[in-house]
């Protein structure tokens, strides 16, 4: 008789099990890496500061300067990731990136992953927007940009890009809020070459926030932005024929990841609660929609009834000053459904 307890409660463990292991780390091995062995600094002089034996960054923004780090090598996709924690306070203008890209050796048909965290005023939340370019394709980019559910500067929180093949997969804490999934139509649009991963704080003064409305306020400086984490795993290219090292098992880990049936509830949770701005949903930029989007109507409203802040889409990296591109959004026109 006991035994007719016991099944469904092991059934029910199992179940959990499932769900956890679903929700655990993306790559539970791979460990991260002090900061010396894996990066080196790009610019910022004494605005980067290496803390925790050498295994977190501190970046700072002052009236001198940002600051970054780079991997050190090239590579042909992977799985990269870090903690960070975000300045608090006013940050209005303050843009915090965590992205891959090639644009120092492929300048004008350059491919670029970004996790960029756009600061704002007092009382008002960071939003956070992701960008995928291939071949030099930022005059059609493919932008998002969302809220969080938590406030970012109080605590940690992980972020994660996975490159493969085929698919690119954004993770926040090892829940994916966003896949592309690789299609014919696409072309040279979906990143295809050897990339390195960059860490950036900078002044986005002209664009970050409403569009440039709100710059940067020194007086609340210095912004710091705190890495930790660092998790660095792909397949190394070499720097200078851009073949990779990687062998043929290890390339076909990061193509065999997918996400899971509990995943994808997890990110259309996020993307129904929290998504704010998609480019698949702007009639201004793109009459058509491009082939790559699966409409959602749900979404489609979501973001319109989000889309109160004109978007300035930023073009480069690095801590440069950039000019801004404004996209107002306009109406919605899917078939039969419109907003």
């Amino acid at each position: 008789m006991a035994s007719l307890y016991v099944l469904p409660f092991l059934l029910l463990l199992v179940f959990f099990c499932t769900i956890a292991t679903s929700y655990g780390h993306v790559f539970e091995n791979y460990t991260s890496l002090a900061f010396e062995e894996g990066y080196t600094q790009i610019f910022g002089d004494s605005n980067l500061m290496l803390v925790r034996d050498g295994r977190a960054v501190h970046l700072s923004l002052d009236e001198r300067s940002g600051a970054g780090f780079a991997s050190q090598d090239l590579y042909m996709h992977g799985f990269f990731s870090a903690s960070i924690k975000l300045p608090s306070d006013y940050a209005a203008g303050v843009v915090v990136a965590f992205y891959m890209s090639n644009g120092d050796v492929f300048e004008k048909t350059h491919d670029e992953l970004d996790f960029e965290f756009l600061g704002n005023i007092r009382g008002r939340e960071w939003r956070l927007q992701t960008n995928i370019y291939g071949n030099g394709s930022t005059g059609v980019g493919r932008e998002e940009r969302y809220s969080l559910p938590f406030d970012p500067t109080e605590d940690f929180h992980l972020y994660s890009i996975l490159w493969s093949q085929d698919r690119i997969i954004f993770y926040i804490d090892n829940i994916p809020i966003r896949e592309m999934v690789r299609s014919p139509s696409m072309g040279g649009d979906f990143p295809s070459k050897p990339m390195s991963l960059y860490a950036t704080i900078w002044d986005g003064s002209t664009w970050a926030t409403l569009g440039g409305r709100y710059k940067v306020n020194y007086k609340h400086s210095p912004f710091v932005a705190e890495f930790a984490d660092l998790v660095l795993h792909g397949c190394p290219v070499d720097p200078v024929d851009h073949l990779s090292t990687c062998d043929r098992h290890e390339s076909a880990r990061y193509d065999s990841v997918v996400v899971s049936a509990d995943q994808r509830l997890a990110m259309d949770d996020f993307r129904k609660k929290h998504i704010t701005y998609s480019y698949c949903y702007d009639r201004e930029r793109y009459p058509t929609a491009p082939s790559e989007c699966a409409i959602d109507t749900h979404e489609a409203k979501r973001v319109y009834r989000s889309s109160g802040e004109r978007f300035g889409i930023a073009e480069g990296r690095h801590g440069r000053r950039h000019g801004k591109r404004r996209h107002r959004q306009g109406s919605f026109d899917f078939g039969n459904f419109r907003i």
